[in-house]
């Protein structure tokens, strides 16, 4: 899914911060992923188990850099940053109009939007490397991004890459910002792993979310009235679904030789894709992972 070259993307939530020095570091990458979700969960900063550590505070961080070059569609189409950028823009315009169906009060965007950063960074949920992937934090509200997962999420994890891929990933994040504000997080943390879990019924939501916006995002304008995407493709689909299966938890354990279903944080890669087909051609009221048996997940 590609932009609009002349869409306005000039009001997207995006920022790219400097190095901090933290560093979370052993215990591999799935340790580090499940700590911050537990972290995430119960509100306190679990990744010092691994080491490295931090304060929770996000003291420390050098000033982020607003994204000033990145104003047009064409702009996003050609930079990774600003890719970033107008994804944040068209994903604040969908959840305007979509938010009040799920009578849920009124929407309030990302605080900070996406927070770029390379290595590591500190936030309000803690301190965080690479490792952890890219993650919501609910406390400052603020989504965290290493734009190298995406050459990880390829080369490591086998996606197949392409923009609606990226954006994929964006739009997760943004769905755990709108179940922090009808307040599905702090309903859902008690920090259960494993099938049926709350902790996987959050994430499979956060997945059809991003499957609802892709299935509108070609609709939706920008303050001229453009439409900030141009219509997706099948390929582009295929592509979206290719990350999502890439980050099933079977997926990822199966790589190191042993698939534990109840440590599982996010869902299989059968199901991530299905949720997301359910939101795409469903839309966010299609999206409730709560009302569902656990064999129906």
């Amino acid at each position: 899914m590609s932009f609009n070259d002349g869409a306005n993307i000039g009001s997207g939530k995006a920022s790219r911060r400097g190095r901090t020095g933290v560093a979370v570091g052993g215990g591999g990458a799935l340790v580090v992923i499940g700590l911050f979700v537990l972290s995430q969960f119960l509100g306190i900063d679990l990744t010092g188990l691994v080491g490295g550590g931090g304060t929770g505070g996000g003291s420390g961080s050098s000033a982020s850099q607003e994204l000033d070059q990145c104003q047009t569609g064409a702009d996003a189409n050609a930079n990774l940053d600003c890719l970033v950028k107008g994804t944040a823009a068209a994903l604040d315009a969908y959840w305007v109009g979509e938010y009040p169906t799920l009578n849920a009060g009124a929407y309030s965007s990302p605080a900070g939007g996406v927070q770029l950063f390379s290595d590591s960074t500190n936030t309000g949920c803690g301190s965080a490397s690479s490792a952890v992937g890219p993650f919501y934090c609910p406390a400052d509200q603020n989504i965290y991004l290493d734009t190298a997962f995406f050459a990880e999420l390829r080369d490591r994890f086998g996606a197949s890459g392409g923009q609606l891929a990226q954006m994929y990933v964006i739009a997760h994040e943004w769905g755990h910002h709108i179940q922090k504000l009808d307040g599905v997080i702090s309903r859902a943390s008690d920090g259960d792993t494993g099938p049926g879990s709350n902790t996987i019924r959050v994430e499979l939501q956060a997945d059809c979310y991003a499957g609802s916006w892709v299935g509108s995002a070609s609709t939706v304008p920008d303050s001229n009235g453009v439409p900030f995407l141009k219509p997706v493709t099948q390929t582009q689909i295929k592509d979206a679904l290719s990350a999502a299966s890439a980050v099933g938890d079977d997926r990822i354990q199966g790589a190191s030789g042993q698939v534990r279903p109840e440590t599982w944080t996010h869902g299989s890669s059968d199901q991530r894709q299905r949720w997301f087909l359910s939101g795409l051609h469903g839309g966010a009221t299609a999206c409730d992972t709560f009302g569902v048996s656990v064999d129906a997940l």
